[in-house]
């Protein structure tokens, strides 16, 4: 039994790694290919503004978060290890199990709720925008919507008598009100909703249970509460710039035989657990329609419909993961700061030295960084998660002019140097500092080319440096008495004008 077990557990992790290997080369094949420009021109102006944000904050939080657990995808039934069923009573009944998973909202209670503080050091670390799980698959809706019960401020809720109950309205005007940009996650499949998930029918994976084109009147029905949700959102919520959509499943599908040979897909999908996989399901929520609405609520909001190729996908979001080189067009990878996308007990953050480290890198291919944070059960961060946004905080007050308002540059980088620009010249020469390393050279070489009269210096230091020009680029000598308060430093930015 034990060698069986042992064999199992080998088989998984390697299905598991072929699949992530999958996933990655097809969105590496997605970025490379599949981008669709924006017509609307007060949209466009708001994405170059976007762009120039480079630094943003993503937060997942809902109920959950009391058993620290991946956020919704538990009461999923498809086959992932990341997502096994641990919690509860007695987690080897689906249905038992989902139950309980959703009563945890009869024990949601953050009296620790401060936004005001979040929205504090997130400015201070140099962020300049938010992103916020408004509602996430599992259909739990963290604001006060009159479409559902489901709901942080229904009465069942302990938090709904709360001053600060409407979570969602609180987050946006804190952190408005330090100047950040607001954007709403909003989930397009609702796994507690009757329309999406009907009673009548078990739930195979994470598509809609039935057929929409069987079921049109219900179909239509989950259509216009889906539309009903966003729209209060963007209605009565302040401003919202960015409404980020997550599900890219939930979309119409072109494919006419879409549901053909149904046995045989079952037979190639099935996981070993009786549940398809992956079904392609037509869930058309008419989102040219949708946004419409939308931007006539918040005229030139930045609609990312993710990963659903179409000009409703104004900008592209990798997840947990940086592109090889530059992308051609908007983009932002979400990157977790620690533990996972929502709250882990004992979670384990970033470095300083990482988190800066890979918001150059990003940058320096044209990208922006959202960074992910979890709220507690209780209400607030970790203390590492403070630690380290104070951290890039301290870093970026001395070189954020390199990473706010810059552009890519080839070469993007150059060993350990990453290279941005600005459009009146300047150009930015961030050395990224490992952790062990014991000096710095003397000469340090790039391959750029700039003109016969420009100044070479160090951000946050007055002097100014000697350098000289190749044929192939540029040499700037690093002075023997800089080198040594430099190597102390997780990156040293060097600004060419």
């Amino acid at each position: 039994m034990k060698i069986f077990t042992f064999i199992k557990v080998i088989f998984s992790v390697v299905v598991c790694t072929l699949l992530w290997v999958q996933n990655m080369n097809a969105q590496a094949i997605y970025e490379d290919e599949r981008y669709v420009p924006e017509t609307d021109s007060l949209t466009n102006i708001k994405l170059a503004e976007w762009q120039d944000l480079k630094f943003g904050l993503l937060m997942h939080w809902g109920p959950y978060s009391q058993w620290g657990i991946v956020e919704s995808w538990s009461i999923c039934p498809e086959d992932y290890g990341w997502c096994e069923r641990k919690k509860g009573s007695n987690p080897q009944d689906y249905f038992s199990y989902k139950k309980e998973y959703e009563d945890l909202r009869k024990t949601f209670n953050p009296i620790g709720f401060n936004p005001e503080k979040w929205a504090k050091a997130a400015k201070k670390a140099g962020m300049k925008y938010v992103v916020f799980t408004t509602k996430h698959h599992d259909g739990f809706s963290m604001f006060d919507s009159k479409y559902t019960d489901y709901k942080i401020t229904d009465s069942e809720t302990p938090f709904s008598t709360h001053p600060k109950a409407n979570i969602t309205k609180e987050i946006f005007n804190a952190f408005r009100g330090q100047g950040l940009w607001a954007g709403a996650y909003f989930s397009k499949p609702d796994w507690h909703h009757q329309n999406y998930w009907d009673p009548y029918f078990p739930p195979f994976d994470r598509n809609v249970n039935y057929d929409p084109m069987h079921y049109p009147d219900k179909w239509e029905k989950y259509v216009q509460f889906t539309h009903n949700q966003i729209l209060e959102l963007l209605t009565d919520y302040g401003k919202v710039d960015i409404l980020w959509l997550d599900g890219g499943w939930v979309k119409k599908r072109s494919d006419e035989n879409i549901e053909q040979n149904y046995a045989e897909k079952f037979k190639e999908n099935t996981s070993g657990n009786g549940f398809i996989k992956h079904r392609d399901v037509s869930q058309d929520i008419r989102m040219d329609e949708l946004v419409e609405k939308a931007r006539d609520k918040q005229p030139g909001l930045i609609v990312v419909d993710r990963a659903v190729h179409g000009k409703n996908q104004n900008y592209l979001t990798p997840e947990n993961r940086v592109p090889e080189k530059p992308l051609p067009y908007p983009w932002e990878s979400c990157i977790i700061a620690g533990g996972g996308w929502s709250y882990s007990f004992n979670a384990n953050y970033m470095t300083g030295r990482e988190a800066i480290h890979t918001l150059v890198d990003i940058v320096a291919k044209g990208g922006n960084l959202l960074l992910n944070i979890a709220p507690s059960p209780e209400g607030d961060w970790d203390d590492g998660a403070y630690a380290l946004l104070e951290e890039i905080g301290d870093w970026m007050k001395v070189n954020d002019e390199a990473i706010y308002g810059t552009k890519s540059i080839a070469p993007y980088k150059y060993g350990n140097i990453c290279i941005t620009s600005k459009s009146d010249g300047s150009i930015y020469l961030i050395y990224l500092i490992e952790e062990n390393q014991k000096a710095l050279p003397s000469e340090i070489e790039v391959p750029i080319v700039v003109g016969k009269k420009v100044k070479a210096s160090i951000l946050g230091m007055h002097a100014q440096l000697k350098w000289t020009r190749r044929d192939d680029g540029i040499t700037i000598n690093l002075p023997e008495d800089l080198k040594s308060r430099l190597l102390g430093k997780t990156a040293f930015v060097i600004k060419i004008k």
